[in-house]
């Protein structure tokens, strides 16, 4: 990612790779079941749009991290809503996947324009006035569209016409998804090695914070509603598990600054920790249920 032939292009196309796997996964349907589940899809979608920002904001204020970049870089990656990996822990979490694929299909067509709001927001801020670029909002908007929802609706596209074939690159995509995932994260630490050690003292407490209260928020905003197990567990990880690719790419691709790309690279090795105990601790669970029965 030192590049401009890294951050420009390998990591939007990278992206755009992982974004076309969820498309594969998708159809109209998956938008429409909002209707379905007016509750749980409201509060997921209020969750990840509007708490979260606000929750990162005030963990911030309140660990008063000193460096601005990395600030930023948090309130980044809070502006970005669950991706393809939500879905695939609500999955194998045991929650409910139909609730987790909508959740993310609505929440990503409705980040291309709050994306740009609140990293603006955040620019202006934690950075001092002539030290940054604001993102034009136009701008990236027409970006984001290219890089997640065109090659979503790619996809689609593919699934509609083609279901076998897409049922077939289902695994090899998300293998590959992974993959580039991993590598992704890898270039984001790899590009200030010689920072990302002080950066994660510094920076990881608020990334496990954040973390931890989405995941609690998440499942207790499900219970207050009573809504069923299943829809809690997928609100929560929806809440909880964010999509830190789309965060690296906006701050090294779109404001070119790989500082900033280190917040959502370390949320990133958090998420995957904690994800690892939610998957343990529901498949547990349901285990001794059925073991009682």
């Amino acid at each position: 990612m030192e590049t401009n032939y890294l951050t420009d292009i390998m990591l939007p196309l990278s992206l755009a790779i992982i974004m076309l796997g969820m498309g594969l996964s998708l159809v109209p349907f998956d938008f429409k079941r909002v209707a379905l589940y007016p509750k749980a899809a409201s509060i997921g979608i209020l969750n990840q749009i509007i708490i979260l920002p606000l929750v990162g904001f005030s963990l911030l204020w309140m660990f008063g991290l000193k460096s601005p970049e990395l600030a930023v870089g948090i309130m980044i990656l809070a502006a970005c809503p669950g991706g393809p990996t939500s879905n695939l822990i609500s999955h194998i979490s045991r929650g409910d996947t139909a609730l987790s694929i909508t959740l993310t299909a609505i929440s990503s067509l409705v980040a291309v324009i709050t994306i740009p709001l609140i990293v603006n927001l955040a620019l202006a801020f934690f950075m001092q006035q002539g030290e940054y670029i604001p993102l034009p909002v136009f701008r990236t908007i027409i970006a984001l569209t290219l890089i997640t929802l065109v090659p979503v609706g790619i996809g689609m596209i593919i699934r509609a016409r083609a279901i076998n074939f897409a049922r077939k690159m289902d695994k090899p995509v998300k293998i590959v998804s992974g993959v580039l995932l991993f590598l992704i994260i890898f270039a984001a630490i790899m590009s200030n090695r010689d920072i990302f050690v002080s950066s994660f003292t510094d920076v990881g407490p608020i990334a496990l914070s954040l973390n931890l209260v989405m995941l609690t928020v998440g499942y207790m905003s499900a219970r207050f509603l009573r809504l069923r197990t299943p829809q809690r567990i997928t609100i929560s990880v929806e809440s909880g598990i964010q999509n830190g690719t789309l965060g690296i790419t906006i701050a090294s691709a779109l404001l070119h600054n790989d500082v900033m790309a280190i917040s959502p690279a370390i949320y990133s090795l958090i998420m995957f920790m904690t994800a690892g105990f939610i998957i343990a601790i529901t498949n547990i669970g349901v285990k001794k249920v059925e073991v009682a029965t």
